[in-house]
């Protein structure tokens, strides 16, 4: 690993050389190929000036590349970010190597309220395919979103609620797709319009489906089935299994929504609500038909294999409010409300039909917002945040009792310009109270936060920034890290929470360097996080239901990592222009002990060459990814792999509207990929070659 590590570095240094080089002389040609676009992020209230924190966002035709199926996996490819991917329905995202409780996803800055953080296999219910943008504050993020967005936060701006008049009255988009590697097909479509004077109304609606995919192996993993080999030739007896060979059973899905908002805007502000609805099946795949299948193992050979796969079956109901008041009085600019309301159920179906366990979570979110002038030369946010959730999971895998979770959080950012840097400020503290509803022997846990943050934002030219973060970040334990108690089938592991864990601890300090011109773009980020009392779970060696015990433990920890981006304009061809992008991305993570943590991402690198002109686009991608043998115990390694795509768009312009087609090849050379990321990532590997077509109407 550390020869690739060297390898992927010099290669990355090579490139960025050349890419240098080459700039200049294009400069010099005077070639520009395209203007900067300014991007608004609403997930951080100092967006206008320059954030020392790194951000990645997708919008338009960056966003209509990426999408895929899930959340994680539409924002996978970006540096610096990963899906914990469970099948093609459900994806988590995972940021600088931290994920879970740590990474905190949000729709237009409320959280998601889902069960997603509870378990691998649940889906994000935040749907990728509605959004207008999708944001991504890479690392701590707690002073605006709290404890549970330590390692970062993933905010999806869908505009259900209007905060200002549509230019005409009315507009919208719609994507139809379809994919030929398990006949899979999605739609989507947006209208956003006026009524009246000062009313705005939004309506969207999604439906995406497809039967299980094909790849190019087999389902296990070569370092498992040696595994199995090994073990079965230790123990002597045992009837060899057949292998699942060419398809990932049960990877199939079907999910679909709808939402409806409206909004009285007016000079002074806004007043907007939005309800949506949403609901799926998917398959469960990896180890939650193992166990089925060893009950069943002696019924006829000729049992559909439908029945042998377990499937879970969602179900969410959300309510959301916006207002804002623009200067509402002396010394204040704006005030912004918002608050989120969720209903979310599911039930994990076994395979042989029969309900196995119902998990129940309703949640409400609350943020309100004060932007105030300059104060001692700072003009920044004095925010509030509350809420509560009240979950319980009930059934045969009900590994975490009914809980409720009460938080109050206070916080300040601000920032102040000087003549040659800006300072941006920030301050959190809060109060978290855990309690396990249903079992008085469990004990309550009350948890008092505080976070700070010192940053720098310093332009060396009208091109060049340097943006250094300083952060102290605590985070309380999750409720399933406090009180688990029972075999998890979506980690095939016996998980048991520990009641006496404390808050931990991060102490992060992040470099990173930005070049906008229209000729060569850079971003560069470096960062250091180290980590008092971080929890993680520790296998005990003892075997508990099949299943390998782990408890949930702290000890110190570190992560070290770099993110790179960098872009040039090569030439113009055929009345079109020719860009080159190349990233890489690398993270290390270790326990006080030297031992490393599990799941870690591997080094990747990628390449990007684009053509476009006024009708047609072709992208052509190629992603080296490593193979990881920095394995935690019990943790197998994984293959690296090479990852080749190839997208074609021809755009026809029709009285208004915008019409363009599309076909996009994903993983050419029918590789097997498996994410190191990825719980299941030894039962289930990630599609393989998949040839999609897809229609995109703007109007």
């Amino acid at each position: 690993m550390k020869n690739t590590r060297f390898l992927l570095s010099r290669s990355a240094a090579f490139i960025a050389s050349a890419i240098l080089s080459h700039t200049s002389v294009v400069y010099a040609q005077n070639h520009s190929h395209t203007d900067i676009e300014e991007i608004t992020i609403k997930a951080h209230p100092l967006h206008e000036k320059g954030l020392s924190q790194s951000i990645e966002v997708l919008r338009d035709q960056e966003l209509s590349d990426a999408l895929e199926s899930n959340l994680g996996d539409t924002l996978a490819k970006q540096p610096g970010i990963r899906s914990a991917s469970f099948g093609a329905a459900v994806g988590r995202p995972i940021i600088h190597g931290l994920g879970g409780p740590r990474v905190k996803t949000t729709e237009d800055q409320i959280d998601s309220l889902d069960v997603s953080v509870t378990s691998t296999d649940h889906v994000v219910t935040v749907e990728p395919f509605i959004a207008d943008q999708i944001t991504v504050l890479k690392g701590a993020s707690t002073l605006l979103y709290g404890s549970g967005a330590i390692g970062g936060v993933v905010d999806t701006e869908t505009g259900r609620i209007p905060t200002q008049l549509n230019e005409k009255p009315a507009s919208g988009r719609a994507e139809i797709r379809f994919g030929g590697n398990g006949d899979s097909e999605a739609g989507a479509f947006r209208l956003d319009g006026n009524a009246g004077s000062n009313f705005a109304w939004h309506l969207d609606a999604f439906n995406k489906d497809a039967d299980d995919y094909d790849i190019p192996g087999f389902a296990e993993s070569a370092e498992l089935r040696a595994l199995e080999e090994a073990e079965e030739a230790e123990g002597g007896e045992g009837e060899e299994e057949e292998e699942v060979f060419g398809t990932v059973e049960g990877s199939r899905f079907d999910l679909s929504g709808y939402s409806a908002g409206g909004s009285w805007v007016g000079d002074q502000g806004h007043f907007g609500v939005s309800i949506s609805e949403s609901e799926g099946i998917y398959g469960l795949v990896g180890g939650h038909h193992e166990e089925e299948e060893e009950e069943h193992e002696e019924e006829e050979e000729h049992e559909e294999e439908e029945e042998e796969i377990g499937t879970l079956d969602f179900e969410q109901t959300r309510f959301d409010l916006s207002a804002g008041l623009i200067n509402p009085f002396s010394g204040v600019s704006a005030i912004d409300f918002r608050l989120g309301v969720n209903d979310y159920q599911h039930v994990e179906i076994e395979g042989n039909g029969e309900i196995g366990t119902r998990f129940d979570n309703e949640a409400w979110e609350a943020r309100l917002h004060l932007k105030h002038e300059e104060i001692a030369g700072f003009s920044g946010v004095l925010g509030l945040q509350l809420g509560d959730r009240e979950f319980s999971a009930i059934g045969e895998e009900a590994f975490v009792p009914p809980a409720e979770t009460d938080t109050v959080g206070v916080y300040w950012v601000g920032e102040r310009d000087f003549n040659a840097f800006s300072i941006e400020l920030g301050a959190r503290f809060e109060n978290k109270d855990t309690q396990a509803t249903a079992n008085s022997n469990l004990p309550s846990r009350d948890f008092d936060t505080a976070s700070a943050s010192l940053g720098f934002v310093i332009p060396s030219s009208e091109a060049m920034t340097w943006g250094v973060l300083l952060d102290y970040a605590e985070r309380a334990p999750s409720i399933e890290e406090l009180y688990s108690n029972g075999p998890h089938l979506a980690t095939q592991t016996f998980e048991i929470g520990n009641v006496n864990l404390s808050e931990e601890s991060s102490t992060n300090i992040s470099v990173s360097w930005a070049y906008e011109a229209d000729a060569f773009d850079a971003h560069i980020t470096a960062y250091r996080n180290d980590f008092s009392d971080f929890i993680f779970q520790s296998a005990t060696g003892e075997i508990e239901d099949d299943f390998p015990v782990f408890i949930y433990q702290q000890s110190d920890a570190d992560f070290t990592g770099l993110d790179l981006e960098l872009g040039v304009h090569l030439a113009e061809i055929g009345n079109g222009d020719l860009d080159l992008r190349f990233s890489f991305d690398t993270v290390t993570a270790e326990l006080s002990d030297g031992k490393n943590l599990p799941r870690i991402p591997a080094d990747r690198l990628g390449l990007d060459l684009i053509w476009s002109n006024e009708l047609w686009r072709t992208k052509l991608s190629y992603a080296d990814v490593s193979s990881q043998n920095d394995t935690a115990p019990l943790e197998l390694r994984t293959e690296g792999y090479h990852d080749i795509s190839l997208k074609v768009e021809r755009e026809f312009k029709l009285s208004g509207t915008q019409l363009t087609a599309y076909l996009h090849g994903k993983n050419l050379s029918d590789e097997e990929q498996r994410a190191h990321t990825s719980f299941v990532k030894d039962f289930v590997a990630a599609p393989g070659r998949r040839i999609e077509v897809g229609l995109k109407l703007d109007f």
